[in-house]
């Protein structure tokens, strides 16, 4: 199949302010710089980090106007100088944004090298535009749970993409999970996959359950999204020497500990940012967690997709997606042809 030419300009989300409703247009296609990659996008999605990084409160507030997006795919089409560019050049990729470039809600970005991860065949683009946040958290949760001996382990938030992949990869391993949600209609949605034990938060009775469960399967990993008060009540249910991993904070609200829970108990509380957890592995360790990811993107680690919209409907997915986190991953399909729309 012929190449297509690059054009000058693509069509791109763009945010002018932090809150504000994002808007599409045309914009000039950039060009790779040195250890760069031009990647033609495929498909991105809208993540909870998306939906913090519009409002101003994620890790990286990149300079206004930005396109948004961190993570999708797509194909290789340009290489700036240097060795991995060029390895890459008509690769199929995952791929991050850089913090201090555009993002993956466009038909094209320019992106590091080593922020791509050539897929493997008999992965479709669709699949590798989720492969890179919620998989290799559910991986990296789990590494952690496992190298720290924990019996049994609490995750919050547990309907959704990423809950759901960290209660299926919990069953293969074997350890006993408490998964707790919002809604009561998605206990048996869980209790369908396999979870004994499903909680519901805005229960009268919720901490006492919860309580009574974490002590007799001593679940001591609290894995939470939360964040708020929320998180207060997991660490107020748990045993003593119980860990709170927190990795989102989807409450926009502050944890409040009560210190005798930290000096008498032992319990702990700590973050778990991706990036900077694998900016930290050496590169074959790296390699070896984005390759299991991708055997299991069909199955264990396998998103759920609700929509698959063009970019100029952004805004409406942007919307769709806040309404519901729970119902499944929007795409925001660049690449039509490469990734099918669902029509708008």
């Amino acid at each position: 199949m012929p190449r297509r030419p690059i054009p000058s300009e693509m069509l791109a989300v763009t945010l002018g302010r932090y809150g504000a409703p994002v808007t599409t247009g045309r914009l000039p296609v950039p060009s790779p710089g040195a250890g760069q990659v031009l990647v033609r996008m495929a498909a991105a999605p809208i993540n909870p980090s998306d939906l913090a990084s519009l409002e101003g409160r994620y890790a990286n507030r990149k300079e206004l106007p930005t396109v948004p997006g961190i993570e999708g795919s797509g194909t290789v089409v340009a290489a700036g100088p240097g060795l991995l560019p060029r390895l890459l050049l008509g690769r199929r990729v995952a791929c991050a944004s850089s913090p201090d470039a555009g993002g993956t809600w466009a038909e094209y970005m320019v992106t590091s090298a080593s922020l791509c991860v050539p897929l493997q065949r008999g992965v479709t683009l669709e699949q590798g535009a989720t492969l890179l946040v919620n998989p290799l958290t559910a991986l990296s949760l789990w590494d952690i749970a496992l190298h720290e001996g924990h019996a049994a382990v609490v995750h919050t938030a547990a309907a959704s993409n990423l809950g759901r992949m960290i209660l299926r990869v919990g069953l293969e391993k074997g350890i006993p999970q408490v998964c707790v949600v919002r809604r009561p209609e998605h206990v048996s949605a869980l209790r369908a996959l396999g979870a004994e034990h499903v909680l519901v938060s805005a229960d009268r009775d919720f901490v006492d359950r919860l309580r009574a469960l974490s002590h007799e399967l001593r679940a001591t990993l609290l894995l939470d999204p939360v964040a708020g008060q929320g998180a207060a009540r997991l660490l107020q249910a748990a045993p003593a020497g119980s860990t709170l991993i927190v990795y989102a904070d989807l409450s926009d609200e502050p944890i409040s500990v009560e210190p005798r829970q930290l000096f008498f108990e032992d319990k702990r509380v700590r973050g778990f940012y991706l990036q900077e957890w694998t900016s930290g592995m050496p590169l074959v360790q790296r390699l070896r967690l984005t390759s299991r990811a991708q055997r299991l993107l069909g199955s264990t680690l396998a998103s759920r997709v609700r929509r698959r919209l063009p970019l100029s409907a952004a805004g409406e997915g942007v919307a769709m997606y806040q309404d519901d986190m729970g119902a499944g991953k929007v795409l925001l399909a660049a690449d039509p042809e490469a990734v099918p729309l669902d029509g708008v």
